[in-house]
């Protein structure tokens, strides 16, 4: 929880034990009690090392501004250029097998109507996107996932309004797993024509910086963001960005014969990396939207999304992949989980709890 007005702190990330683990929207993580030595930390609060098991743990906050009538200014454009060139340098860049939680969810006018957490194995080749394998859809040479367990599933209900059309697979949701696709998305928008964007140091601790972005894209999207980035290693730890399309112009669909517009929401990306043995690696992706609506035959439809990985464990792996392994071209929850017993890894929230107790 925050030191200083005691709110719940989500997303607060605790490595014990060669695992990571996250707390949920109320502040709770599943941690032993024999647990000791381990670290928290969230972004924008002071790292804390905790010797031994403690309930509640208080974080400070870092934001500390350097000086009042000092702007500190930062060229994202060529920070972002320097970290895409050198990405495969400074962020591992080999075949990788993890631990995952898979959790995604999703609600209708504010009423949570979707909910699947499932435990996983996660494989990737090198850790970054391909793109010549994404658009030539050869996505098993890119990432795959096994399911292990899925531990809730419930769907109380399904708007279609909000998927019509080809259920053709697009490289760009699988893209979306990797920082370094963000990262090129983010540099499209800079590069584009018209676009306007700054950036601004806030805070520095050791080598740690932490940045503040804004972007308006010739495309009339509007991204704002905020990084940590290590000075010493050159690398971005933590990356949030923001983007507000409710502005952007409606999109025309049709459905069942009949026209209607179609509101793009404010989407969020969120990456978290972690120092191991020298290496960087992934620790949590999320993916978010909220405020997507449609006006259909008289009805408001609005929808919040969120779709998360919790990269639990990590270990160098083989380029063969695995052996059992999903399909990303069809809906992940067709296709009959491998079951395997593990220990809970995931605690769900007060409204996730409520939802999957309801008959």
């Amino acid at each position: 929880m925050d030191s200083e007005n005691g709110k719940a702190i989500f997303h607060a990330r605790i490595i014990v034990n060669n695992q990571v683990v996250y707390t949920n929207e109320d502040g709770f993580a599943p941690v032993i009690q024999n647990a000791a030595n381990f670290e928290v930390s969230a972004f924008g609060y002071q790292k804390r090392k905790v010797s031994g098991f403690n309930s509640p743990i208080k974080l400070t906050p870092t934001f500390k501004n350097i000086e009042e009538v000092k702007i500190v200014s930062v060229d994202i454009k060529k920070l972002f250029n320097d970290i895409k060139k050198n990405y495969k340098k400074r962020y591992y860049n080999g075949p990788s097998l993890y631990d995952v939680i898979f959790k995604e969810k999703r609600s209708d006018n504010d009423e949570l109507c979707f909910l699947v957490i499932a435990e996983s194995k996660l494989w990737s080749k090198n850790n970054h996107y391909n793109y010549k394998d994404g658009i030539s859809k050869n996505y098993d040479k890119i990432l795959q996932m096994q399911l292990n367990n899925v531990k809730y599933l419930k769907n109380t209900k399904s708007d279609s309004i909000f998927s019509p059309g080809s259920n053709e697979f697009a490289h760009e949701y699988m893209g979306n797993y990797f920082f370094s696709f963000e990262l090129g998305r983010t540099l499209n928008h800079i590069n584009s024509i018209n676009s306007k964007y700054s950036g601004r140091m806030i805070s520095e601790e050791g080598d740690e910086q932490l940045i503040t972005f804004k972007i308006e894209s010739g495309t009339g999207i509007e991204l704002n963001g905020e990084l940590k980035y290590n000075k010493t290693d050159k690398v971005i730890t933590y990356f949030e960005v923001h983007y507000l399309q409710t502005g952007y112009p409606p999109i025309r669909r049709r459905m069942a014969g009949v026209e209607y517009d179609y509101q793009l929401g404010d989407a969020t990306l969120i990456f978290d990396f972690y120092k191991k043995d020298g290496m960087y690696l992934p620790a949590l992706t999320r993916f978010s939207g909220d405020k997507y609506s449609a006006v259909y035959l008289g009805k408001k439809h609005e929808r919040k999304f969120s779709r998360e990985i919790i990269y639990n464990t990590f270990e160098k792996s083989s380029r063969e992949g695995l052996s059992q392994k999903v399909d990303f071209t069809k809906s992940i929850w067709e296709n009959v989980p491998v079951k395997a017993e593990k220990e809970d890894a995931i605690l769900l929230s007060a409204e996730e709890q409520a939802f999957i107790n309801e008959k």
